[in-house]
């Protein structure tokens, strides 16, 4: 048979959940993101009820929605590995474990690796195998990152993900599909191609950590790729353990808080987070504010730079911002403590009579100050401006102490990141920063033209 597999992206966190339809009116849903919405908006609108629902390891990166789905849908299956120890109810599986679906079987093969109790899943048509679902052990060109449990264990973990791949995942027949969980732009990848799903023979053939060989040269090349990551990281897999909260479908509303409620909510510490495009903000906003616009990638950043997840958090949005979709991200990412946003936004804090400042946002270049990229670490090797100092947007607020006095000049590729950059350094208590609204090339060729 030709099975029928619905991803369903989550381009922000570069990841993907599955929907497969298995032929007989039912679906299988596999590594749910915590917005049960849209896995049953697909699932009605294809004709399918959800049944069974799986998971392949215990999330770092986003909280799981396999329990909205159990609560959403009676009677829905949710299977979790065994090694994991899920708190809420499921059916625990471990290797070589099948479940009949209903004519096709779903087979649970052992794949530590990314994780020590990651599992995958291989559907079976009269014992042939259809497709893999293989979560982050094995990604298209890459494989996810060993090093989120602990230094000690990212060794041996990463050796455990060559056996796994090489002894188990790539015995299957080259022609089976792969669905991975984690993609391109995933922070828990490890090097990953553009595309969301690939072939046993295809990674076989082109995915670069398997080309050296042996398991020494896979581990070298693996640890010697790794990039940093957001701390939220080291907590979400206790969340997901533990189990979240569950929501349903109806996202909680922000409420709008008039200026002096928000006022005193700041007062008390409650963090202000300016949600607005970054030429917004560079005109005006509220002293103190961290600028992180709302786009695919806001939970990220937001998880990266606020620490505690029990933060307060008011926002300051602009009306044409879907607030949902802000609120959304915050939970998938576990940050609950959602107390509103500015009514009335910029303009009622103004008419409310509070002060506001501005960051200037330029494209010309500024040869007298010091360029600060706030680029990760692979972009930077990729090319850079002459002389300018790096330090990545996840540590500024540490390095803000060390960085030159002076005035300062920060960059990235189109402005959001080096805004963020920005407001830091102002709550840090540097009034001389200016934002670049380019990158390296669109800096080369400004000076270029001013030449």
């Amino acid at each position: 048979m030709t099975l029928s597999v619905h991803r369903i992206a989550d381009t922000g966190l570069g990841n993907s959940a599955w929907l497969v339809d298995l032929g007989d009116g039912s679906a299988l849903a596999v590594d749910p993101s915590r917005d049960p919405g849209e896995p049953l908006e697909l699932a009605e609108k294809l004709g399918l009820r959800i049944r069974w629902v799986v998971e392949t390891h215990l999330h770092a990166d986003f909280v799981s929605g396999a329990g909205e789905l159990v609560a959403a849908v009676p009677g829905v299956t949710r299977l979790a590995p065994a090694d994991a120890a899920l708190e809420p109810p499921h059916e625990p599986v471990a290797d070589s474990e099948e479940r009949d679906l209903g004519g096709l079987t779903l087979q649970v093969l052992s794949t530590p690796g990314h994780t020590p109790e990651h599992v995958s899943y291989v559907l079976l048509d009269d014992r042939r195998p259809q497709a893999l679902f293989s979560g982050g052990t094995l990604i298209v060109d890459g494989v996810a990152r060993p090093d989120l449990i602990s230094p000690e264990r990212t060794e041996p973990l990463a050796r455990a993900a060559w056996r796994s791949i090489t002894g188990t995942m790539l015995q299957l027949p080259d022609e089976v599909p792969v669905y991975p969980t984690h993609g391109g732009g995933s922070f828990c990848s490890a090097g990953s191609g553009d595309q969301p799903s690939t072939t046993i023979g295809e990674q076989r053939r082109s995915n670069r950590l398997l080309q050296v060989g042996d398991e020494d040269g896979f581990v070298d090349e693996l640890l010697g790729g790794l990039s940093s990551f957001p701390p939220y990281f080291l907590r979400l897999r206790d969340v997901n353990r533990r189990g979240p909260r569950l929501y349903g479908t109806d996202t909680p509303r922000l409420d709008p808080l008039a200026p002096s409620v928000v006022a005193e909510r700041i007062t008390d510490g409650a963090q202000l987070i300016d949600v607005r495009p970054v030429d917004r903000y560079a005109d005006a906003h509220v002293a103190g504010s961290l600028s992180i616009e709302l786009r695919d990638s806001f939970a990220t950043w937001l998880g990266w730079l606020i620490d505690d997840p029990d933060t307060p958090l008011l926002f300051v949005v602009d009306d044409d911002q879907d607030t949902d979709d802000l609120v959304r991200q915050c939970l998938k990412i576990g940050y609950e403590h959602l107390v509103g946003h500015l009514a009335g936004g910029i303009p009622g804090w103004r008419a409310a009579g509070h002060d506001t400042v501005a960051t200037p946002l330029t494209d010309t270049p500024r040869t007298d100050a010091t360029v600060l990229d706030v680029r990760q670490r692979s972009e930077w090797e990729a090319g850079h401006i002459a002389d300018a100092t790096h330090v990545e947007l996840g540590n500024i607020a540490s390095a803000a102490g060390d960085l030159p006095d002076g005035p300062l000049v920060t960059h990235c590729m189109h402005g959001q990141r080096s805004m963020t950059a920005a407001s830091l350094l102002e709550r840090a208590g540097r009034d001389d920063v200016a934002v670049f609204s380019g990158g390296p090339d669109e800096w080369r060729q400004a000076i270029r033209r001013g030449a």
